[in-house]
């Protein structure tokens, strides 16, 4: 992500940016053999034509080739042949040809021989998978290797050009007090986002992170974080505790007859409609004033799934440590993975995988290592 001015004015016009145009990317997302090295993202609105085919190493070349725009991506991988695929975009559209390669091509684990490519399509070539995703514009090059992303906290690394914006403003209003609102589904990782927040925003305090569906009375952290998870599920006598917090910066602690300044910053997550709430009068329209300072949303899963190759990383180097680079995964197992919805977001995909990792020891993660709805994907 770009260098980004923690001490920038934070203003009402960070919330409601025109929407871009769309542009179309190929993201790199697995490579079976090697799933902790990091992907790619290519941008493809400068070019009229995407060749596919086998290199020694990851190779990247945009060339004219007869008047048209042309994307050579060499492959590190042996079963993708030295001519495999072609991308070419048609009246508007993607048309993805295979060229006669040894192992075929597949399209959502369909075998091909031409075929349009529709937003979401996953690509299989050899043991190499691919995400076509059309998507609003963003910053950055054309070109972006994995080992190019620069996260500025743990969990902010990204593919996602929506994602990449998000992130800079969790950067932005870290350093601040502006309360924050996490917005989306359960398991798509608030908490992680939380935790960015509070060890980009240097307070000394600790982080703490309490479920607002038994949040303990006279919780303070002076100095601190705290984090109100799922904040659409306190009842409207405590709503109006914290909106007291809040307001007054004071806490009374349990066993104290007097309140007590505090230094503290507050950050909300829910998965529900807090507006909607409000209108039924069961959440107050002046704590989600409050709270509104900024609101940041973390798409589904299912909406982020150039980024898998990156969670699928980072989840198997933690829950199988030094093993973790011993790990493969069969076509089946990554094909399953890449087409799984996944309702329940990372949470889910975690669970998956850290099981996987058990079944697997050191080895080869297969399909039947996988969870049943899982495995029906493939």
């Amino acid at each position: 992500m770009a260098a980004v001015d923690p001490n920038r004015t934070i203003t009402r016009s960070d919330g409601h940016r025109s929407l871009p145009k769309q542009s179309s990317y190929l993201f790199l997302a697995f490579r079976c053999d090697r799933p902790l090295e990091a992907g790619a993202r290519f941008r493809l609105d400068s070019v009229d034509a995407v060749e596919l085919a086998r290199a020694d190493t990851l190779r990247v070349e945009r060339a004219s080739e007869a008047g048209a725009r042309v994307l050579r991506i060499g492959i590190p991988d042996p079963r993708v042949s030295a001519s495999h695929a072609r991308l070419e975009k048609v009246l508007g559209s993607w048309m993805l040809e295979d060229c006669k390669s040894k192992n075929g091509t597949l399209l959502d684990g369909q075998r091909i021989s031409r075929a349009s490519v529709p937003d979401g399509a996953v690509l299989e070539l050899g043991h190499t998978f691919f995400l076509f995703r059309e998507e609003p514009a963003g910053k950055g090059p054309d070109d972006l290797h994995g080992k190019q992303l620069q996260p500025a906290a743990r969990g902010l690394a990204t593919f996602s050009p929506g994602l990449v914006s998000e992130f800079e403003r969790a950067v932005l209003v870290a350093r601040s007090r502006v309360t924050v609102l996490l917005q989306g589904e359960t398991g798509t990782g608030k908490e992680v986002m939380a935790r960015a927040i509070h060890d980009l925003s240097g307070r000394s305090g600790p982080f703490v992170a309490v479920n607002c569906g038994a949040i303990p009375p006279g919780l303070s952290s002076d100095r601190g974080t705290l984090l109100l998870d799922e904040i659409g599920d306190l009842p409207l006598p405590a709503q109006a505790a914290l909106l007291r917090v809040l307001q007054e910066d004071e806490v009374r602690p349990v066993g104290v007859s007097h309140p007590v300044k505090v230094d503290l910053r507050v950050i909300a997550a829910t998965h529900r409609d807090l507006e909607r709430l409000s209108r039924e009068e069961k959440f107050r329209t002046d704590l989600l004033a409050r709270l509104s300072g900024m609101a940041l949303h973390l798409p589904a899963l299912r909406d982020r799934r150039e980024d898998l190759g990156l969670l699928v990383a980072a989840i198997l180097r933690k829950h199988a440590g030094d093993r973790a680079a011993n790990i493969s995964l069969t076509a089946e197992a990554a094909r399953a993975l890449l087409l799984h919805p996944w309702p329940r977001n990372v949470r889910e995909l975690e669970k998956c995988l850290a099981g996987a990792v058990v079944l697997a020891g050191a080895g080869r993660i297969d399909l039947e290592h996988l969870p049943p709805d899982v495995r029906s994907a493939s």
